[in-house]
């Protein structure tokens, strides 16, 4: 089970994490957490307020945001015409901050569970409810690795090859690890 997920039963899934492990996840979801930040105008501390707030209506720039937080219309990485801008950000100002929220939420989740093993390696049981959130954050964590590396379908076979010498290689390394996580935790939720 070393840093793979197996069926705790009843749709709970539980991983095996040494110390390192542990801490390389811990420090991947807190860096997640710095990248989606607290949105535009911050955390509201009057949830009417917030329950109100417009999002922004511009697409981020950095690349791992925008795949994070995907334009609703158009084609990905095509000019849009000026219609479909224009929906993409109306439909971007009414749902990034619920999705920004999420995200968050889905990380700290993370982050929680793995600082209930005292910064020490161990099983770690997530409960069923917990596992959808789990699945957000390893999915998260994923695309960002695959944004920042420039992976895409057709090369991600050719990452397993890649020299020692490759200065991405830690970062490949664990962009295949997260996604060996992703399945084995699927499977777990579904057995």
């Amino acid at each position: 089970m070393a840093g793979l997920f197996e069926s705790a039963g009843e749709g709970a899934a539980a991983i095996a994490l040494d110390e390192v492990e542990a801490s390389i996840l811990r420090s991947l979801e807190v860096q997640m957490l710095e990248l989606i930040g607290p949105g535009p105008g911050g955390v509201s501390e009057d949830p009417l307020a917030a329950l109100f707030a417009d999002g922004p209506t511009e697409a981020p720039a950095d690349p791992a945001l925008a795949r994070l937080f995907p334009d609703a219309y158009g084609e990905p990485g095509e000019p849009a015409d000026t219609e479909t801008r224009a929906m993409a950000g109306e439909f971007r100002r009414y749902t990034e901050l619920d999705l920004r929220a999420r995200k968050r939420e889905d990380a700290l989740s993370v982050v929680r569970a793995l600082d209930g093993l005292g910064g020490d390696g161990g099983v770690l049981t997530v409960p069923a409810a917990d596992c959808p959130r789990w699945l957000g954050a390893l999915n998260d964590l994923r695309l960002t690795l695959g944004s920042r590396l420039d992976v895409t379908e057709d090369d991600e076979e050719g990452l397993y090859g890649l020299p020692d010498s490759d200065p991405r290689k830690p970062l490949v390394m664990a962009y295949l690890w997260l996604g060996g996580m992703q399945e084995s935790l699927l499977e777990a939720m579904a057995g």
